[in-house]
Parts: C-alpha cells; structure tokens; sequence
C-alpha cells in the first residue's frame, strides 16, 4: 500500500499457537497506534470487565502510518494497550508506548501491529521474520533479564553477527543486517508483575500499566521482529520538503550554541555531550547522542562504560529521588541504577515513588531491622548503587519488603495498613488509582486533572513545557522567559482548535476550575489520542507551541501533524479532523473503563491533594512552581506551590467537564447522542445492555 500502511495486522492466538492476517483496511479509518488498538481491542475482547491477567486479557502492539518513515520524532514508536494490573484497586484499560525501531522492523516486516489473544500452556517467546510467525520454546529464557533475553534472540535468529541474512538481490529482497527488534520482559516477570516493565533494545520502555506482568501471565516472554522490506511514502518529495521545513524550527541558530536555550529544545543531546543538567552525564563519563528510529532530536545518550544506555528522564533519576536537594542530577550511582531496572524490567517511575515513600518511612523511623516495617535491606548504603541493586533484587526474588513491593504500591500500602494514612499525609504520593504523583493537580491542573479523567498518569508534556518548565526553570537560572505569560496565551489560543482559547492557560486559583480549564483538559485527551498515540508524534518533540526560531516565537502545531500524515498517506487530514478523531478514540476508551465500573464518584483524588499544599518535598516537582496566571485582568508568571485543591471547587469542576465532553453529568458516562454523533452506536448499545449508558 503505497500510504504509509502495511496493509495487514498480525493476529497471535497463544492458546492455539495460530496467526491470522487481518487486514488493516478494516481499521484504518481509527489511523493507526492507539485508535485501531482501541477498536481491536473492543472486537477481540469479549469480557472488557475481566482482569489484566486473565487469557480474556488481548494485549496490542500498534505502529501508525509514519512509522519507519523519515518523519521527524515520530517514526520509531510503538503503542501497547490492555487491561492493566498497575492501578489499584482496578485495573482500568489502559495503554504505554516505547521508542526505538520495533515499530519501524515490525513495518518492514509487513506489519501495521499485532494484537496478542489468549494464554499459551508453556513459556513461549514469538519470532517473527517478515511474514513467517514462529513460536518458540522460552523455557530457558525465562529467568534471564531483559539484556541477556535480546541478546540469546538475536543469537538465535541471526545466523551470525554482523552477516547478511536472508540472501537475495534487489530492493526489500530480504537482505539486511540489522539485528531483530525485540521487546521483552525482566526475569520471571508474573512474580512482580503490577511493577513490571516491557523493555525494547537498552533503555526504551514501556514502564506503566504492568505490561511486563501481563506478557508473562500469557506466558509470553518476548516477541522478536526483522524485517527487510520498506514502507511505501504516497509523496516522497513532499515528505523531504516537510522535513526541511520543519528542519529551521528545529536547529536555526542552535548549532554553535547548543547550551543558549532553555526547555524543550534544551532536552536533545549534542555530540560529545548532553545540554542541560537533567541529562549531564558524571564528571569525566564520555557519551555521545543516541534517538530513535528518524529522530531529529537524539534525547538518549550511549555511554563510554555502557552504563545508561538509552536511559533518560525519571530512567536516570529514579534513585535520587529521595534526595530533594539533587533531583535531575545524574551521578554514578544513578547511572548504574537506571541499568538495574532496565535489565530487571522494572518501571522506573513506581520505583520513584518507592524511594521517596521509603525515605518517608525512614524519616518516622518506621522501617528498618527491628521496625514496624521489618527490613533487612542495607539501608546504611542508601543513595549508592549497592542499595539500588538490593532494592531491585528484593523484588525479583519476592523477598524481604519486594514480596510486598511486587504487588504495586497501592496493595503493598493496604497490606502493610498503611495506605489511607500515608496517601492522606502525602508520604506515599500515590495521586489517582494507586498509581504515582508526576505533575500536580494542585498546581498544573491540566496533567493531574486529564490523569484522573483518564486511566493513567498522562505522561505528556504539551502545555507541561510551556507553563511550567519554560517560566520555571528559566527563574531558577535567572533568564528570561522567551516570551511572556500575555504572548503565550495568545500563542495558546491560536493553536488549540477547535477551541482557540486564550485563558485555557490560566493557572490561577480561579482559573484551575474553570470551563477554559475544562477546554484544556478536553483538547489534551483529543490531541494525544490521535496526534501523539494513535499517529504516535514523540511526547519530546510534540506539540511544538512556542518555538524560539519560529517567525515570532510561534512552533509549528497545528500544521506539522498532518503535513508530515498527508505527504505519507497521500490524503487530506486537517488538525481538527484528527482531533475529532481523537476524541472519538477517547469515547471508546472511556466507555470501556465504565463497563469496568467508572462512574463519576470514583474520580476523586487521593485525600493529600485536598488537605496538603503542594510543596517541596511532598511529590516530585514542586520547587518552585511558577505558571502563567491570569488575575485582575494581568497575565504573569507566579508561583502556585502551597495551593490545595477545593473539593467542592473541583467537582463543579468536574460537571463543566462532562457537560462539555457531551457525557452525563450526573454519572460521567457517555450518552447515546454523544456516540452516535461519533458513529459509535454499537459501542452505546453495549453500555444500554450493561446498565451503564448515560441519561
């Protein structure tokens, strides 16, 4: 298909050790990554109730049509979804992506995505090579970690390294020297698995939901992918002058000076190095820049000593987090951390939010030999690496507090009869679901309110870096933000159609409640559902608001998306239909997550966002926390750290929101109108049959 589509997706029925083709043409209209996962998972699911370890569990592996193409921060991710096992107490639906190249060797092999069903009755790994499917025995495999399982795949599929395989002549003949892509999970991975990661080559995961777990209670150790074909570009000329159009918004200027800027651009490394503190390697350790398949921004390094590799972010700063005074600093000790987890395969971010529990606990002189929480760990080699791996290794081996640990911090709090003390106090920053504090719904409304909205932490930075890491971070190193909090409301609201609203940025005490706020909210799911998970745009690079080479500090969202879709696909996409398609994909989701029980009444925060100020030391990121606000008819940057969410304040909130979404007000469940508007009358008479379609 010249259209940037494969044309087929693999169908893998453990149970019977059988594939099936089926034909993408079926989906396409949902555009790829998440939306055809989504709408995969409704057909191939029969109980969407049952949980994330049940065979009736179907796990998906999606690309888009821009996968393994050159479009710029976007060709190399994949997007997982499934019932989960992370949250506590349900498992919502729930979904992860990860970068590298599996999405670019699954298209190569032939693939738009893969969709996993059923349990196979011993422990298998899949091999995929172009459009042969194999299973294979993973009896062995099963106890290695994430590293030591790519590297026994790669040895079995690749007759030896380095060689042509697959000999023929001619374009996409089946010659290629390129190791197979392959996603896996840590060592006996159903052991922990509400903690367990899916790991892809060295340091690119998918950490939330538990997908590791839910592989291994598949008993599905890895799914290998090599392909040698190509993906066919409806306009190849049009896709490069894209590419250097968006070039000057990228690199203008930079290139002599690469430390001159702060936020987004700043996160890219440079040769020789990296930019800025958060991704500064230890003194004296060598590294050079590392992305993933056509990535203009290279935001991973590789090391000298290998320690690291592809690790970034909460990867390589997992293990200091119970160090407030050097968040983001990178030593040694964290770069042997972040290799622990990558090999065990465990998310970084809930160990995060373990370290700085644990530090909580220590501080109340609570846990340790002797202690209420009894522990053998060798807390006196807290913040080297020796703890690190003790950590890590207490909860693969299921002894000590890991056996408690492994069940995900939610259950781990209950059994240890902690949990509504410690997420009342805010010592155990577990924000919505049982799953961990990221940014903050006292004071970046938009991240804390779509994570509770939806299933997850939302992990996307689209406003994230402009309202709060911009005017933030620039304070603390004394610059001026690039423009001011006026321009960037003007800036906001001429980019976030359909709505277009300037005051969708204010954080102010007014502002946080809202019907702006809630258009903020509404237009965050819509734009990541399709733009950054279903057409899979890198969270790093996407969307690009506020750019300091654009023509007056203006990025290039809303017309990147689709130029870069229409010179693949060949077709017309504007921004607003792939926001109405987003939020058609965030109707399925969400009337997925109330056949599994969501009513409005479960949507409510921990009980520390309503009683304790966000400040340093509570969560992660609250120090200071300067955003733009609007008062007495002034915009300006202001700090908002302190602030406590108003309960009542909030669930006012919560009705402008539904009402705008089209949901009922009263339940937070979509109504008939809304998904018939959608063209999802199937999906509203499913919710009618279970009691559960709104009035």
């Amino acid at each position: 298909m010249a259209n940037g589509y494969a044309g087929k997706i693999l169908k893998i029925d453990l149970t019977t050790k059988t594939v099936e083709e089926i034909e993408t043409a079926k989906y396409e209209q949902w555009g790829g990554g998440h939306g055809i996962g989504s709408a995969l998972f409704w057909d191939l699911c029969e109980d969407k109730t049952v949980k994330g370890t049940d065979p009736g569990n179907v796990i998906t592996l999606m690309t888009s049509p821009l996968s393994g193409t050159l479009a710029p921060a976007v060709a190399g991710r994949t997007e997982v979804q499934a019932i989960g096992i992370q949250a506590h107490p349900t498992g919502w639906y729930t979904r992860s992506n990860f970068g590298g190249r599996f999405s670019t060797q699954l298209k190569f092999a032939g693939w738009d995505g893969i969709a996993v069903v059923g349990k196979a009755d011993s422990r298998v790994w899949v091999n995929i090579v172009n459009g042969t499917v194999t299973f294979e025995d993973a009896g062995e495999l099963w106890g290695l970690d994430t590293y030591e399982t790519q590297e026994e795949i790669w040895a079995s599929v690749l007759d030896h390294e380095g060689a042509w395989n697959e000999a023929g002549t001619g374009r996409d003949s089946g010659r290629t020297t390129q190791r197979p892509a392959v996603v896996t999970t840590g060592p006996n991975a159903e052991t922990f698995g509400p903690m367990a990661a899916l790991v892809h080559d060295a340091g690119n995961g998918a950490g939330q939901g538990g997908f590791g777990g839910v592989f291994a209670s598949k008993n599905l150790k890895a799914i290998s992918v090599l392909g040698t074909g190509s993906v066919e570009i409806a306009d190849p000329q049009a896709l490069m002058e894209a590419r250097l159009w968006a070039n000057g918004y990228a690199y203008a200027g930079n290139a002599e000076n690469p430390h001159s800027l702060m936020g987004i651009v700043a996160f890219g490394s440079n040769p020789g190095g990296t930019i800025t503190p958060i991704t500064d390697m230890p003194e004296g350790m060598k590294s050079r820049p590392q992305g993933c398949t056509a990535c203009i921004r290279n935001c991973r390094t590789r090391t000298e000593t290998g320690e690291g590799n592809e690790s970034s972010c909460v990867d390589v700063f997992w293990y200091n987090a119970h160090d407030r005074t050097a968040h983001g600093k990178i030593t040694d000790a964290t770069v042997k951390a972040a290799n622990i987890l990558q090999r065990a395969g465990l998310n970084t971010f809930a160990l995060e939010a373990t370290m700085l529990w644990l530090e909580n606990l220590r501080e109340l002189d609570l846990i340790g030999e002797g202690k209420e929480i009894q522990s053998s760990l060798p807390f006196d080699q807290w913040g080297t690496a020796v703890f690190a791996q003790a950590l890590a290794d207490s909860i693969l081996s299921q002894t000590d507090i890991g056996a408690d640990l492994a069940l995900g911090l939610g259950a781990c709090a209950e059994k240890w009869g902690r949990l509504e003390e410690d997420t009342t106090s805010g010592i155990l920053p577990l924000q919505e679901y049982g799953l961990p504090h990221h940014y903050d719904s006292r004071t970046e409304a938009e991240w804390g309110y779509g994570s509770l909205i939806g299933d997850r932490d939302i992990n996307e930075h689209d406003f994230n870096w402009h309202v709060y890491w911009t005017p933030t971070i620039c304070g603390l190193h004394g610059i001026e933000p690039a423009v001011s909090a006026e321009r960037l409301a003007e800036i906001i609201g001429k980019k976030t159609a359909p709505y277009n609203d300037p005051m969708m940025i204010d954080y102010s005490d007014e502002g946080v409640y809202s019907e702006a706020m809630a258009k903020t909210v509404a237009w965050h799911r819509h734009y990541t559902r399709f733009w950054k998970q279903s057409m899979l745009y890198c969270d790093w690079a996407w969307a690009d608001f506020v750019n300091p080479y654009g023509p007056d500090y203006e990025g290039i969202t809303p017309e990147g998306e689709p130029k870069f879709l229409n010179a693949v696909t060949g077709g017309q996409t504007t921004f607003e239909d792939g926001m109405e398609l987003g939020r058609k994909i965030w109707n399925l989701d969400r009337s997925i997550w109330v056949l599994q029980g969501r009513h409005r009444d479960v949507e409510v925060f921990a009980e520390y966002n309503y009683l304790t100020g966000a400040a340093p030391g509570t969560t992660t990121y609250e120090s200071p926390y300067t955003m733009p606000v609007y008062e007495d008819g002034v915009w300006s940057y202001k700090s908002v750290a302190g602030r406590i969410l108003d309960r009542a304040r909030f669930e006012e909130w919560k009705t402008k929101f539904y009402a705008l979404e089209g949901w009922d007000t009263a339940t937070g469940w979509p109504t008939r109108a809304t998904l018939e508007e959608l063209g999802l009358s199937h999906v509203a008479d499913s919710l009618e049959s279970a009691g559960r379609l709104g009035a």
